[in-house]
């Protein structure tokens, strides 16, 4: 059986790695001339930047993936306990975990912490109607954990609007809590027992030493001579067209055009990308991939000697409250998490604006973007003069936003692959953004792929 999957960023060089693995006849094609998708990384000068994904949460199956493609010894991790912080009411505040939520910290004042005691100790009870992130925030805890906490945090993970991400589609642990428990406190703690009562371990914040997209190489290289960049696809098609069965994909590449056939496809591309190459397929397929939303993010990556910097940059970083009116939605401290990230003497900062609630930011030129984040986190992090280096990367799509409706638009779109018999859709718009949820997607294709039982 032939295989070929589309898009060689982490969702389809995991799927095709598995598949390589289980012995099938697999490859890869892509359209840019390298591999890895949204995960890039560039040295320069010293510094260690990540062009894209800063770092990942270290799963069972990501690990299995980093195994498999033999880096294992150049996994690293982040300290355990790094702590985080909110840029509110013009200052840094240290962001409170467990119980400090409730009894401390200058992040939230009397109210909403009394708010979390209701929800501790009483019960409510989740409307019919399926509500936004922010809609169920002020309801449960008030309008001062929706800008001092859920909004930043939103940004930091989707990119997000928390008037239009939804609560089931994005967080729907919070939305069964409450209707569970009557309570969002009690079902996290319960679900906390859980896991430690089986043993599963909270994930490890990690990355690559020598930088992520080490990982996307080294599978590409497990894949020696099975992955074709600079190739895109025009078309696809069915092979057999009165029986609807194999594929003849038309694709374009240095050699100039080809088609190739398959027994079975897999698409790990954006939404947008797969719905130009399913329209022949299934017109109502391409339809509704074409009504994913995304977000579009800047990161800026800041090396300055440390010297330049007063703050202590001990921790993860901090997040932007939105009352601050800043294009800044936060910044990562690289090189307290992560060792190789800066040489001796030097720290190197990861910076991100744009997103749903301000797209307007990622528009502007890579050097204009660079100057409002430096001018907006100078003050925040008492800086003093230029940095010595600076790399500025834009995607204009970078993250599917889970707003009110994906999870219905999900399932119209999983629905309507099926029909296609042979086709496969995988990537973070379908069960989670995170690496690590792109890995497990890859994983269970692959096994329905290659006729096996997913886990």
């Amino acid at each position: 059986m032939r295989v070929i999957v589309i898009g060689a960023g982490i969702s389809g060089l995991a799927c095709a790695f598995r598949l390589a693995e289980r012995g099938l006849d697999v490859s890869v094609v892509e359209e840019s001339d390298r591999v890895g998708g949204v995960i890039a990384s560039e040295a320069r000068n010293g510094f260690l930047f990540e062009l894209g994904p800063q770092s990942f949460q270290l799963t069972p199956g990501l690990a299995e993936l980093i195994r498999g493609a033999g880096i294992e010894d150049r996994l690293i991790s982040a300290p355990a306990r790094a702590a985080r912080y909110v840029f509110a009411g013009g200052r840094l505040h240290p962001v409170p975990m467990g119980p400090q939520i409730l009894i401390g910290g200058s992040l939230l004042g009397f109210g909403t912490r009394v708010r979390f005691l209701r929800d501790l100790v009483g019960r409510s009870k989740p409307p019919e109607r399926e509500e936004t992130l922010a809609e169920f925030v002020e309801r449960k805890f008030g309008p001062e954990l929706l800008d001092r906490l859920a909004g930043p945090f939103v940004s930091g993970i989707y990119a997000g609007d928390p008037a239009r991400l939804g609560l089931r589609d994005a967080f729907p642990d919070l939305h069964r809590w409450e209707l569970e428990q009557g309570s969002i406190l009690r079902g996290a703690l319960r679900a906390m027992r859980s896991a430690r009562r089986s043993g599963r371990a909270r994930p490890t914040l990690s990355a690559i030493r020598g930088g992520n997209a080490g990982l996307m190489e080294s599978l590409a290289a497990k894949l020696s001579g099975r992955v074709s960049l600079g190739t895109s696809v025009e078309s696809v098609s069915r092979a057999d067209k009165e029986n609807g069965k194999g594929f003849a994909l038309r694709v374009r590449g240095a050699a100039g055009t080809e088609t190739r056939m398959a027994d079975r496809v897999v698409m790990a591309t954006p939404a947008g990308a797969a719905a130009r190459m399913v329209a022949g397929l299934s017109a109502r397929l391409g339809d509704l991939l074409q009504r994913m939303e995304y977000a579009p993010v800047a990161v800026v990556g800041t090396g300055y000697r440390r010297e330049q910097v007063q703050n202590r940059l001990e921790g993860f970083g901090f997040l932007v409250a939105r009352s601050e009116r800043l294009k800044l939605l936060g910044t990562v401290w690289m090189s307290s998490l992560f060792a190789g990230r800066a040489g001796s003497g030097f720290v190197n900062l990861a910076s991100f604006a744009g997103g749903a609630a301000d797209p307007a930011t990622a528009e502007l030129a890579p050097d204009e973007i660079g100057d409002v984040v430096e001018k907006e986190m100078t003050p925040i992090l008492g800086i003093t003069g230029r940095p010595v280096e600076r790399v500025v990367n834009v995607y204009r799509r970078a993250l599917p936003q889970y707003n009110v409706g994906h999870e219905r638009l999900v399932a119209g779109i999983r629905a309507e692959a099926e029909r296609v018999p042979g086709l496969f859709l995988i990537g973070n718009y379908l069960d989670g953004i995170s690496t690590g949820s792109c890995v497990d997607l890859a994983f269970r294709t692959a096994a329905i792929v290659a006729g096996q039982p997913a886990a």
